[in-house]
């Protein structure tokens, strides 16, 4: 029997309904994503690290003999000034071997101070020739004859030498300052006054180890003397990381208790590692860095917690992806674009990789919206619905 065309008609739109119903009823639903976008604009690659404040040019001031220390009048963060009288020692009387061990102190002590001349003449011939060298330098570079990067170079050799000269000239007041009082151990004229423990250098009182009276050996730390002024940043970092790092590199310090972001440079990286466990209990290996800051902070003071970020490289403009979009895909990087409502995979080639953005040199255009924290059910070609929209 022939149906009519009109039941017909309906019986096939009634047909089509219910597979649309059932494809729509059964269609999986959109994977929630959270995403992020492709955009232009300064990239830093930096490494991030605690670090501690640390008087440049630091002596711990050490009993030169043994015997009964006197209280001391001096407090933390008084000032004082080279060959001030810092404490006295009351040292008893030497008996025949004492004498010989005094004797052969003083010899040593008299030794240390030849030394440590030598070694501040030979820093001073060095000065005069980085200065002569950087003079040079300067002439050259405004001349555009070598880069700003050698210039540098030059100006930081003169500035450490420089700092190496104070410390070699106070280095040689301290070695004088022990050979004296080895020397006054000795003199049985002496015997019975006190022995005078003085400042090597100019600077304040930054620690008191003894404030009591009682008899101490030689060699018992008293004191340590410091200028608060000339402060560096001790930044531990990881040996990996470490690599990277060069003097002259531009240092970000925060978190010392400021608002403002502090400015510094890398003075030199020491060249063995330590271990130093983690919180989390894992055993790592850590390289110092040392800055030096642009300027001192009043408040900042020596032994201060800072957090430092090194420049390691940066680029003025550059196309960005935030380092959440990207997953390793065999040997190369890929990522997921969303395009019109769908995650698509595309491999990506990277520069530059910061510590929240990564420069991308191919794969993606400006603008383009990308998938955050991609999921491990996330697969090509699947419909996606962005959080929040």
């Amino acid at each position: 029997m022939k149906l009519p065309s009109k039941t017909w008609l309906l019986a096939v739109s009634g047909i089509a309904l219910t597979v649309l119903s059932l494809f729509f009823l059964f269609r999986p639903s959109p994977l929630p994503v959270d995403a992020g976008r492709v955009n232009s604009g300064p990239l830093q690659v930096t490494v991030e690290s605690e670090g501690m404040t640390r008087v440049v040019d630091r002596y711990t001031v050490a009993a030169p003999v043994s015997g009964r220390l006197l209280r001391s009048t001096l407090r933390e963060g008084d000032p004082v000034h080279a060959g001030m009288i810092l404490a006295s020692i009351v040292a008893p009387e030497l008996n025949s071997r004492e004498f010989s061990e005094a004797a052969a102190l003083a010899a040593s002590a008299r030794s240390s101070l030849n030394e440590a001349e030598a070694r501040s003449r030979q820093v001073s011939v060095n000065l005069g020739q980085a200065k002569l060298r950087a003079g040079r330098f300067d002439n050259l570079y405004r001349e555009g004859a070598v880069s700003k990067e050698s210039w540098e170079q030059t100006r930081n050799e003169a500035d450490v030498l420089e700092k190496e000269r104070q410390a070699a000239v106070s280095a040689v007041a301290a070695a004088s300052s022990q050979y004296e009082a080895a020397r006054a151990k000795i003199d049985r004229r002496l015997a019975s006054k006190p022995v005078e423990v003085t400042a090597p250098a100019d600077g304040q009182v930054l620690r008191i180890y003894e404030k009591s009276e009682r008899t101490v050996p030689a060699g018992t730390a008293l004191f340590d003397i410091g200028d608060p002024g000339t402060l560096e940043i001790v930044i531990d970092v990881l040996s990996a990381d470490a690599v990277s790092v060069r003097p002259g590199q531009a240092v970000k310090i925060d978190g010392w208790g400021g608002r403002e972001v502090l400015r510094a440079r890398v003075n030199r990286i020491e060249p063995a590692a330590f271990t130093k466990v983690s919180a989390l209990g894992i055993e790592e290996k850590r390289v110092n860095i040392i800055a030096l800051p642009e300027r001192v902070e009043p408040g900042l003071g020596d032994n201060f917690r800072v957090q430092a970020t090194i420049v390691v490289q940066e680029a003025p403009r550059v196309l960005r992806v935030p380092v959440s979009s990207l997953f390793r895909s065999g040997t190369g990087w890929r990522l997921f674009v969303i395009e019109g409502g769908r995650a698509v995979e595309r491999k990506v080639r990277i520069g530059l990789r910061g510590v929240y953005e990564a420069e991308v040199l191919d794969g993606v255009k400006d603008g383009e919206p990308v998938v955050l924290h991609p999921q491990n059910e996330l697969k090509s070609g699947m419909r996606v619905t962005v959080r929040g929209k």
